[in-house]
C-alpha cells in the first residue's frame, strides 16, 4: 500500500501548479487552494487510517515509501451489508442498505425472476399461429434470422474436406442438423422467407442428398404426446412430401415447386414421372427465363439418366439457348449422347447412313466444346467441368493420330456413363434402367458386343475408369460382392503412378476408395460382421478418400466424402449416447 508521502508532488503536475509560472505570473489562487485542500484532506485521513507516518511536508518524488498493509483485522466483523459511505459529486450517500444477500429486499425487487427471462428457451418450436408472434414485426425477423443463419451453417457443413478445414482454422464451422431445424422452422411462416427456406430445403435433399451415397436412416423422434417429427437426417420422404403440398397451395402459379416435385420423383427412382412432369409444365413456359433453363437442364439430366439419347442431345443444346454458362459442359454432353447412338447402332445393325450422322455429330459437338471453355470463369479459375472437357478431347484426339483410327473409335469408356456417375444418375435409376447402363459399359472389353481393336491398346486409367463405372452400377443393384471384387482388381491393384499424370483420368484412384466405404456402409444391416466392423470399415476407406491428393473434379466428389463423415460421425455419436 503507498503511503500518503508518495502523494504527487505539486511541481511535478504537467503545467507546473507551483506559486509561479515560466513566465512569471501567478498562478490562479482558486485552482492552487483546492490543491492545498485536498492534500491536507488526504494527511488527515492516513493520520487517521493508514499505517504510515503523515505525509511529510517534503513531497519529492524521490523519496517515496511503501508499506505492507494489514491483512487481518479482528476486530473488524464480517457483515452483509456494506457499512461505508461513499461521496458522489460531493453528496455523501449511505450505501449500508446494498445487500449481497440475494432474500434481501432492494431496488432490484421491481425487476422481472431470473426464471421468467429465459423461460421461453422453446420459441423456435413455436409456430405462426403462436401468441409469441403477435407483431408481424417479430414474424419476419424471426423467418429471416433463421433462414440466414440455417442456410450459412448448411452451407459450410457442406464444404469439402480441404477447405473445411482451413475454414476451421479461422473459425467457421457447420453444424448441418442445426442449419436444417432453422430452415425447417423458417419454413413455416407464409411470407417471403418462409418460401425462401421451403425452397433450400427441398433443394438440399432433392439435388445435394441425391449425390450423396452414405446417409443415416430417417428415424421419428416424439416432440409430443400426440406428434411425431422425422429427422432432419437422410431423406424425410414424407416431411417433404407435406413440405412441397404446402408450398404448391400457397404459390400455386409458381413453376419452380414443379421442378421440385420432378426431382422427388426422380429422387424415388421414378424417372419417367419426373420427365413426364417436366415436359408438361414446359407447355406453360414461367415468365422467369432462369426457371426455364433449370427446367430444361434437369430434363437433360433426367433424359441423359433414363437414356432417351435423341432427348438428351435436344435437350442440352437447348440449355446453350437458355444459358450463358457452361456452354463447354452442354456440347460435351450433346457429343456423349451422340456417341451412345452411334454403338447402339454398330451394335444392333443400323444403317450406315445412322451410323456416319451420329459419328459426325458427335465429332462435331465434342470439338465445339473446347472452344467455349475457359470463357467463364469463378474466382479467376476456370470452372471444374471445363477443364475436364479440354483434357478429354485433347486425350482422344491424340489416340485417334496414334492409333490412326476415326476420331468417334478413339472416344474410351461410355463419356456418357461417366457423367451419369459424376451427377449421380444412378441412384436415381431403377433396376430396368440400370441393366442398361451395364450393358452400356460392355462396348469396352466385350468383343462379341463393342470395339474389338482398341481395348487392347488401352492403358490402366482407362480400364480403371470402366471399372468403377461399372462397380457403381452393381452396387445400386445390390451386388455388393461383384462391385468390390472389381474395384480391388481394377484400381486398388494399379500403382497410383499409373493412374495420374498427362491425359490420365486421375479421379478413378479416390473414388474407388470411397466406392468401397459405401458398399460398406450399404452391407452394415446384411450380416457377414457386426454393423459396427462395417462401418469401421468404411470409415476407413473415407479417410483415404478425404485424404487424397488433388484431382479432377475433387470438389464435386469431396461433397460426398463430407456428408459421409458427417454420417459416420453422427453415427459414432449416437452409439455413444444409447
Amino acid at each position: 500500500m503507498r503511503s500518503n508521502k508518495s502523494a504527487r508532488s505539486v511541481k511535478a503536475i504537467p503545467g507546473g501548479l507551483a506559486d509561479e509560472q515560466p513566465n512569471g505570473k501567478k498562478q490562479d489562487k482558486s485552482l492552487l487552494d483546492t490543491v492545498r485542500q485536498n492534500q491536507a484532506r488526504a494527511a488527515a485521513k492516513s493520520t487517521k487510517y493508514g499505517n504510515g507516518p503523515p505525509m511529510a511536508k517534503d513531497d519529492d518524488d524521490d523519496d517515496d515509501e511503501f508499506y505492507d498493509a494489514d491483512e487481518s483485522h479482528e476486530t473488524s466483523p464480517k457483515t452483509d451489508t456494506y457499512a461505508g459511505h461513499i461521496e458522489i459529486d460531493g453528496v455523501t450517500k449511505d450505501l449500508a442498505k446494498n445487500s449481497l444477500d440475494e432474500d434481501s429486499e432492494s431496488e432490484t425487487q421491481d425487476l422481472p425472476p431470473l426464471k421468467a427471462l429465459s423461460s421461453n428457451h422453446q420459441v423456435l418450436d413455436h409456430g405462426p399461429d403462436s401468441d409469441v408472434f403477435s407483431n408481424p414485426i417479430d414474424v419476419f425477423i424471426h423467418s429471416g434470422a433463421n433462414l440466414c443463419f440455417g442456410l450459412l451453417l448448411v452451407m459450410i457443413s457442406m464444404i469439402p474436406p480441404a477447405f473445411n478445414r482451413l475454414l476451421f482454422i479461422i473459425g467457421f464451422h457447420g453444424d448441418r442438423d442445426r442449419g436444417l431445424c432453422l430452415l425447417w422452422q423458417a419454413s413455416k411462416f407464409h411470407n417471403i422467407n418462409g418460401a425462401m427456406a421451403g425452397l433450400c430445403l427441398l433443394g438440399f435433399y432433392n439435388q445435394v442428398i441425391s449425390f450423396a451415397d452414405v446417409l443415416p436412416e430417417p428415424s421419428i423422434t416424439r416432440t409430443s404426446e400426440n406428434e411425431a417429427q422425422q429427422d432432419v437426417q437422410g431423406y424425410p420422404q414424407e416431411r417433404c412430401e407435406a413440405l412441397l403440398q404446402d408450398m404448391r397451395s400457397r404459390h400455386p402459379k409458381s413453376h419452380l415447386w414443379l421442378l421440385e416435385q420432378a426431382r422427388m420423383e426422380a429422387m424415388n427412382r421414378r424417372l419417367s414421372t419426373a420427365l413426364s412432369i417436366l415436359e408438361s409444365s414446359a407447355k406453360h413456359k414461367s415468365p422467369l427465363k432462369q426457371v426455364e433453363a433449370l427446367n430444361m437442364f434437369e430434363k437433360s439430366l433426367m433424359a441423359m439418366s433414363i437414356h432417351d439419347y435423341k432427348l438428351c442431345a435436344e435437350s442440352f443444346l437447348n440449355c446453350v439457348k437458355l444459358n450463358n454458362w457452361s456452354h463447354a459442359l452442354y456440347y460435351y454432353f450433346a457429343g456423349a449422347a451422340h456417341v451412345e447412338s452411334y454403338r447402339h447402332c454398330v451394335m444392333s445393325g443400323g444403317s450406315d447412313k445412322e451410323r456416319k450422322k451420329h459419328a459426325e455429330k458427335a465429332t462435331r459437338y465434342f470439338h465445339q466444346a473446347p472452344q467455349h471453355a475457359g470463357k467463364k470463369k469463378f474466382m479467376a479459375r476456370q470452372l471444374p467441368f471445363d477443364v475436364f472437357v479440354a483434357r478429354k478431347i485433347q486425350k482422344w484426339d491424340a489416340r485417334a493420330k496414334e492409333w490412326d483410327v476415326p476420331f468417334i473409335d478413339a472416344v474410351g469408356v461410355s463419356p456418357l456413363e461417366e457423367m451419369v456417375f459424376f451427377w449421380n444418375g444412378y441412384r436415381r435409376m431403377d433396376d430396368a434402367q440400370l441393366q442398361t447402363s451395364l450393358e452400356n459399359l460392355k462396348w469396352s472389353d466385350d468383343p462379341a458386343r463393342g470395339n474389338k481393336s482398341t481395348w487392347a491398346k488401352e492403358e490402366a486409367d482407362e480400364k480403371a475408369v470402366l471399372a468403377v463405372l461399372r462397380a457403381v452400377t452393381l452396387r445400386n443393384l445390390q451386388r455388393f460382392d461383384e462391385a468390390a471384387t472389381i474395384l480391388k482388381e481394377n484400381v486398388l491393384a494399379v500403382p497410383n503412378s499409373e493412374l495420374k499424370g498427362g491425359f490420365r483420368d486421375d479421379w478413378t484412384a479416390p473414388c474407388a476408395r470411397y466406392e468401397m466405404g459405401v458398399g460398406a456402409w450399404m452391407r452394415r444391416k446384411q450380416g457377414g460382421k457386426e454393423e459396427v466392423e462395417w462401418v469401421k470399415e468404411c470409415e476407413g476407406w473415407i479417410e483415404k478418400a478425404a485424404k487424397w491428393e488433388g484431382y479432377e473434379l475433387d470438389a464435386r466428389v469431396g461433397l460426398k466424402i463430407a456428408t459421409a463423415q458427417d454420417t459416420i460421425k453422427k453415427f459414432w455419436e449416437g452409439r455413444k449416447a444409447a
